[in-house]
């Protein structure tokens, strides 16, 4: 029986306050994708921090930032990409591996004023998430940096939090945000509890005093913390750990709620 429908051209980014998780669901839904064999998965690291390359097993290279860099230092650059495409650009610094590809998009922007480069990298990227099935983007605390430095469209945006005051606050402003100033196009924002015990009544509670439409509920798997702790990649997760059943459940309900 399928899951997730064959062909769904879907964009996810994953915010919310630092320390909730979001980089250990970004890595957690390429894995459920990428085990299906079936889909064409662009994965974005978007945080500064870059861990989503760790968590994935991958090897950091070139990123967007130093190619931005390269191209506003060295006039050679220019030239040679002047009548090139932009997403035939940004495919160079794509890394592929079996499942999915990464583009990493390195440390915030220099100061100074690019804004032209900054223009034609945000358009490559763009065209390039067009080739595949579904892009994951990891991302930092607000949508601000989803917006000006990856893409103007998501359809669905995934704000992580864990039960802590503070971290569901940060959540209902990121949300408040994207619906009261439009900052990205959204199609859907939903959010993802991390570590939360006693999860049906907790979830009730949230829902009412906060007024958040809550996708799912992640477990605290010890899978997780050993990976973590012994830097294992997180891609490598058995597929019958406990903490991917609520993840598939977000896929299923983000790429085909019909499902």
């Amino acid at each position: 029986m399928n899951v997730f429908p064959q062909k769904v051209g879907k964009t996810i980014a994953v915010c919310g306050k630092g320390g909730t998780g979001k980089t250990v669901l970004s890595t957690l839904m390429i894995k459920c994708l990428a085990d299906r064999r079936n889909f064409r998965i662009l994965a974005v690291d978007a945080d500064s921090a870059r861990s989503l390359p760790y968590t994935l097993g991958v090897p950091v290279g070139k990123t967007v930032s130093d190619y931005r860099q390269e191209i506003i230092d060295n006039p050679g650059e220019k030239h040679r990409i002047a009548d090139l495409h932009m997403g035939s650009v940004i495919r160079e610094i794509v890394v592929s591996k079996p499942g999915f590809d990464l583009l990493v998009m390195g440390r915030p922007e220099a100061p100074g004023c690019f804004c032209a480069v900054n223009n034609l990298l945000r358009y490559g990227i763009e065209t390039l998430s067009l080739d595949y099935d579904v892009t994951i983007i990891d991302g930092e605390a607000g949508p601000e940096q989803i917006n000006r430095r990856v893409i103007q469209h998501l359809d669905a945006l995934v704000v992580m939090a864990d039960t802590s005051f503070r971290s569901l606050r940060t959540a209902s402003e990121i949300m408040a945000v994207v619906q009261e100033q439009d900052i990205i196009d959204v199609g859907r924002t939903g959010l993802v509890l991390n570590k939360c015990t006693g999860a049906d009544e907790r979830m009730d509670e949230i829902r009412k005093k906060m007024d958040l439409n809550v996708w799912g509920v992640l477990p605290d798997d010890e899978n997780v913390s050993s990976y973590d702790s012994l830097n294992k990649p997180l891609l490598d997760v058995p597929a019958d750990a406990p903490i991917l059943v609520p993840v598939r459940r977000i896929l299923q309900n983000i790429l085909d709620p019909a499902i």
